[in-house]
């Protein structure tokens, strides 16, 4: 269990309205720090969340030598990798316990010194994620790894050389890896199967703008030629879409109202869909997106995750939450993580029907249909929620344990809150602006 500076009580039942504004992506903005490292000149990075994933990978770029400073505008850093050098090891691992960030510092590393070593990585705990690919994509661009008792060290022994790869499932961190490593590899590299979120395209506009030659098909695949040099940056990171669409989910949930400034329609657009489908309602200007329970029953839906531009993994936990209000029977399959369901059994605990399958509850067949994981659920509607003892899972998963004790009746114990703090940032100060009862043990309100 964790400690009292750990835990919220949260007083149930009152909805959530106001504004708030979400800034650079989680999913982008750590990767566009580490691609500086490629750079022969500072990096500005503008609309920078202030979250525990920036702020490791800050330590770790400044452990290899690069200077990293806020800039004059607030949520602006310049990263100067000049000075770059090797860490040491116990350092690296201290940094890094709680991220799998590192990993992506392997391409970059072996471009500026020649060898990387990466400790035993974290992240949240919600299915595999194989970091063994991430090796082998390395090992084919010419890099040796050396497994030892603290981590893996990697050494580029000449240039490393472009490569054909094919991807057995589009996987953001895959793509992101080999992007790293590519734009500064000997020749041409041929991508496929590649991950194209948002977050990639915004990264591939980092690196062009750094110099690299980067070119996308709309068959998912990804041709990089090699540079011998590329310079710094300026870059505006694109808003936190998945943070964006966590507060909707919350404005449905507690039949509220939230103007999310800095939302963006467009890599949002299959979540608006689905949104207004369940019943929510929106209404989108130049600044930003509004949110709102417009009354009534909700509609209970079927649902698929998916990879971009699908209806993304992230998205679905903060939903479901909202759907235990939804009036019928609701399917959800998650395609992408085959143990993001696991958080359901607190919702059952606090009043919801929610039923997990092994079976493939969906339009088709997915990799999990025939290997024993709990990865569709049937969602029984509408159900009174009631406060109860929570301990946060992961990061999204933790969001909906808010979502789901702020619509409920009573006072929930949520354990584990420092955990949001990876990818939602102020999200304490958020809850307050918009009207939230919690409050710390020992009766502060916050």
């Amino acid at each position: 269990m964790t400690g009292t500076d750990d835990v919220l009580l949260v007083h149930g039942g009152t909805p959530l309205e106001g504004e708030i504004r979400v800034r650079g992506a989680k999913n982008l903005v750590p990767k566009a720090m580490v691609a500086a490292l490629l750079g022969s000149g500072p990096s500005r990075l503008r609309n920078v969340p202030d979250i525990r994933d920036v702020r490791v990978v800050r330590g770790l770029l400044q452990l290899h030598g690069v200077t990293v400073r806020p800039g004059d505008e607030p949520g602006e850093l310049i990263l100067d990798p000049s000075h770059v050098e090797s860490a040491n090891v116990a350092d690296i691992d201290a940094h890094a316990g709680s991220s799998r960030i590192p990993i992506l510092f392997c391409g970059p590393l072996l471009h500026r010194l020649g060898h990387a070593f990466i400790p035993g990585l974290g992240g949240c705990d919600i299915g595999g994620r194989p970091i063994d690919f991430h090796f082998e994509v390395l090992r084919q661009f010419g890099a040796t790894i050396e497994k030892r008792a603290d981590g893996q060290y990697l050494e580029a022994p000449q240039r490393l050389r472009g490569t054909k790869i094919r991807l057995p499932y589009p996987s953001v961190g895959s793509t992101e890896q080999v992007l790293l490593t590519a734009v500064l590899a000997e020749g041409v590299t041929e991508l496929s199967n590649a991950a194209v979120e948002p977050e990639i395209e915004d990264l591939i506009c980092v690196l062009q703008k750094m110099g690299a030659m980067i070119s996308m098909d709309t068959d998912r695949t990804i041709r990089i030629t090699g540079v011998d040099r590329l310079d710094g940056y300026t870059h505006r990171a694109i808003p936190d879409r998945l943070e964006a669409a966590s507060w909707a989910s919350a404005a449905l949930a507690t039949e509220g109202n939230i103007y999310v400034r800095g939302a963006q329609q467009r890599s949002m657009m299959t979540f608006l869909n689905t949104y207004r489908k369940v019943g929510g309602a929106f209404q989108i200007d130049d600044e930003g997106i509004r949110f709102w329970h417009p009354g009534g029953a909700l509609n209970a839906i079927a649902l698929e995750t998916d990879v971009h531009p699908g209806f993304q993994t992230d998205w679905q936990q903060p939903l479901v939450v909202a759907l235990t209000q939804a009036a019928g029977l609701s399917i959800v399959h998650e395609t992408v993580y085959e143990s993001r369901l696991g958080f359901t059994s607190a919702l059952n605990q606090m009043g919801a029907h929610i039923q997990l399958y092994r079976e493939c509850l969906g339009g088709s067949d997915c990799r999990f249909g025939q290997r024993n994981f709990l990865h569709s659920a049937v969602v029984s509607g509408p159900t009174k929620l009631q406060g109860a003892d929570l301990v946060i899972p992961d990061l999204r998963g933790g969001f909906s344990y808010l979502i789901a004790a702020l619509a409920a009746q009573g006072t929930s114990r949520v354990h584990g809150i420092d955990l949001i703090n990876r990818g939602y940032e102020n999200f304490m100060d958020k809850l307050e602006k918009l009207g939230a009862k919690v409050e710390l043990p020992g009766g502060s309100l916050v």
